[in-house]
């Protein structure tokens, strides 16, 4: 084998290490991902419960406070949009899919929440939290489906329903812009940290498997000068 031909095999192992070492962080992390929503998720649907039960009639009502539809909402709604993720983060944990539904479950309950709240600004920045706890995923795509719902969201019950949101029966019609606005700057900057990040994995991954390959390289130099001197 020539020279030129050695490097070019040797060159084709270190790239293949490379990305079987990068695919496996990458594994892990989804994996990790997931099993931290659904913690999240499961907590999630008890949080919707305490603030259906001791916020919300305040939040609709005024000061009358009343056991109303709105415990179950958290109770049968809250638990649908918890269970799909959970299953799928305890069976599949790993799978695109299952960081997809997270993903749209998470930004749901943003939506779920904020309703529950009768509206409040404040409530609104669960978005952001959820966010740039899916921004872990290191997956533009995984910020993609959050953004477009949370969008979709705000433009359906802004047409339907602006009191759920905004908390006022009649918001000026740049409302939904000027929330979609500040979650598309937010997905930017996310994004680009997260295509950063996924850089700094690749070079550590392709450093990792250069160390491993010089590694093997030099225990077979050394094996055979030993056998040569054996002999």
């Amino acid at each position: 084998m020539s020279t030129a031909d050695w490097v070019t095999a040797a060159t084709d192992v270190i790239v293949q290490r490379a990305n079987e070492r990068l695919e496996a962080h990458r594994r892990a992390l989804f994996e990790g991902t997931d099993r931290l929503f659904a913690w999240l998720m499961a907590g999630q649907w008890l949080f919707g419960i305490l603030v259906a039960h001791f916020f919300s009639p305040y939040g609709w009502e005024g000061k009358v406070k009343t056991v109303h539809f709105h415990v179950w909402v958290a109770v049968l709604l809250g638990g649908a949009l918890s269970s799909l993720p959970i299953a799928l983060a305890l069976l599949r944990p790993g799978w695109w899919v299952t960081r997809h539904v997270i993903a749209a479950s998470q930004m749901l309950w943003s939506a779920l929440l904020i309703h529950l709240s009768g509206g409040r600004i404040e409530t609104h920045f669960h978005v952001f939290a959820s966010l740039g706890i899916l921004a872990f995923y290191r997956d533009w795509r995984v910020l993609g489906t959050a953004t477009t719902v949370v969008i979709a969201d705000h433009l359906a019950r802004g047409i339907l329903w602006p009191e759920s949101v905004y908390g006022i029966v009649n918001p000026e019609w740049w409302r939904f812009l000027e929330h979609a606005f500040w979650v598309v700057f937010a997905l930017a900057f996310l994004i680009w940290a997260g295509r950063k990040s996924l850089r700094e994995m690749e070079q550590i991954a392709e450093g990792g498997a250069q160390l491993e390959a010089l590694a093997e390289h030099e225990w077979r130099r050394t094996s055979v000068l030993e056998r040569t001197a054996a002999g």
